[in-house]
């Protein structure tokens, strides 16, 4: 019987990213990283992740944030490029709309509106920020409270998306009536 070593080789954690390197253009792995980042972060290390030039990696960021996917803070210095959620948020709505007939969305739109009135009506208001989890002394309690919160703020953004996805699908991809 073989042993089992639970730490890969160094062959087996590059692999990924090799093929990554090698199976992307410059600008899609520009594109992959600048998704991956959750703060604004200068192009050099955009680069550096991405494996191109500094000045590559700037080209297309001003493009990806003439596009919308990226936020360029042009402004700080060095200029900082950090993903534009709601781009993020327009793709999954679109996804929802190609997938979801309208009286699906409409059903599961309905449904997310009674699981969020259960959380109003459990804390008392509309708002999940307005919630205290530190209240109790009870620590079971305080982690109970905050995973009810945490749901409630991913529901609310489901909401939206759908509720976005409903007026793509109602409006053939328009937010309007055309």
């Amino acid at each position: 019987m073989d042993d089992f070593d639970p730490a890969p080789t160094v062959d087996d954690t590059s692999e990924p990213r090799q093929q990554w390197l090698d199976d992307t253009d410059t600008f899609g792995r520009v594109y992959d990283v600048v998704l991956g980042i959750t703060t604004p972060t200068p192009a050099v290390e955009i680069a550096e992740i991405a494996d191109c030039s500094p000045n590559a990696a700037t080209k297309h960021l001003s493009r990806l944030a003439e596009m919308g996917v990226v936020n360029a803070d042009r402004e700080s210095r060095p200029a900082r490029f950090a993903r534009n959620d709601g781009y993020l948020e327009w793709q999954e709505a679109s996804r929802i709309a190609r997938e979801l007939s309208v009286a699906e969305i409409i059903d599961r739109v309905e449904s997310l509106e009674a699981e969020r009135d259960d959380y109003e009506e459990r804390f008392g208001t509309t708002d999940p920020a307005e919630v205290s989890v530190f209240d109790h002394d009870d620590h079971d309690t305080i982690h109970e409270r905050m995973s009810a919160v945490s749901e409630w703020q991913g529901l609310i953004r489901d909401l939206r998306l759908y509720e976005l996805a409903r007026q793509l699908a109602q409006n053939d991809g328009h937010l309007i009536p055309a």
